[in-house]
């Protein structure tokens, strides 16, 4: 017997790398050095830091992934994949450098996941970050037939003295609202099994969700905010806070900015709730606290400005085409988050 006999098919990985080849390395920053292919990958830092401070996260797609094998399209997760981490490592005020990947399967499919590494260096091109490698690794008997899990591991930067932490939060800061693009990247379990339960299919058209397949709708890449908040930073523009609207939505993810002694008191009627959402409460039977425990809302990333800077901060992401608008205010409290819809 061999390896093939075992089902790993080492000259089949060795074509998958020389495939995905030319994506990797067209997400290179200069700072890259070498290739792909080493057994490590290497960046210098960039020039310009005083006390340069890393920032790394790591996260994954979670239950979307089911979806994504179950309509068997794979060309946006590896989207998700970057962006669930490099919003996060931008809410320190970093800019993300480099980015790896660890993506396991059963069984190699080249096809499919070329189109998964695709979506990778599409993100990694929206956060101006280099993919500086991954691990590919094939286990037989661990995962079905024609799926796969992906875990996303990123390094940012930031000057130490402009990095964000809460203490540069300030009572009366004002909490700017950017858009999502919908759920992103959380709350799938609960969206899979309203879809399931209630005898809905993935390509049934839903004239509320604007005549997308159900499976369309849901498998939108979480939004990339990177770049237009990186450019709002650059800009002077006084931003105190930070916060990525991911898993426990708004009431675990916003208080996460704060300083101490402070809590943020929103407006829930300040803002129009997107129709996905509006469905899934329905069709859920999801009342209004299990709603904003779950899923974002309709808000991917919160910012906490000046009062004085309002205006030009909501036109500065107006401009670069994320809908932004202000739900709230910085008040005196112990980490809460008050003035939603229920208690």
């Amino acid at each position: 017997m061999d390896y093939r006999d075992a089902g790993v098919d080492v000259e089949a990985g060795r074509d998958f790398v020389n495939q995905i080849r030319n994506l990797v390395e067209s997400t290179f920053r200069p700072e890259v050095i070498g290739g792909l292919g080493g057994f490590g990958g290497c960046f210098q830092l960039p020039g310009g830091f005083k006390e340069p401070v890393l920032v790394s996260g790591t996260d994954g797609v979670g239950t979307k992934l089911k979806i994504a094998h179950m309509l068997n399209r794979h060309d946006t997760v590896g989207i998700d994949l970057v962006a669930m981490c490099v919003n996060d490592v931008l809410t320190s005020g970093a800019q993300p450098l480099f980015f790896l990947d660890y993506l396991a399967t059963g069984k190699l499919d080249k096809k499919q996941l070329v189109d998964v590494v695709a979506g990778i260096s599409s993100g990694c091109k929206q956060a101006g970050c280099a993919l500086l490698g991954g691990e590919t690794a094939e286990m037989p008997g661990f995962y079905q037939v024609g799926e796969y899990d992906l875990a996303g591991f990123c390094v940012g930067i930031v000057e130490k003295s402009q990095m964000l932490d809460g203490s540069q939060v300030q009572v009366g800061d004002v909490a700017i609202a950017l858009a999502s693009t919908g759920v992103h990247s959380n709350g799938l379990s609960l969206v899979r099994k309203i879809v399931s339960d209630r005898n809905f299919a993935w390509s049934d058209t839903l004239e509320l969700l604007g005549g997308e397949t159900i499976g369309e709708t849901f498998l939108k890449p979480t939004r990339i905010y990177v770049k237009s908040v990186l450019a709002a930073l650059q800009a002077g523009l006084s931003i105190h806070g930070m916060a990525h609207i991911t898993g426990g939505g708004l009431p675990e993810n916003l208080p996460r900015c704060l300083g101490k002694a402070q809590a943020i008191k929103i407006d829930s009627n300040s803002w129009n709730i997107p129709p996905v959402f509006q469905w899934l409460a329905e069709v859920g039977e999801v009342n209004s606290q299990g709603m904003y425990n779950t899923f974002n809302m309709g808000i991917g990333f919160v910012l906490l400005v000046s009062p004085d800077e309002v205006e030009q901060t909501i036109n500065h992401f107006q401009s670069h085409e994320i809908p932004a608008l202000a739900i709230g205010e910085v008040i005196t409290g112990s980490g809460e988050l008050v003035g939603l819809p229920f208690r």
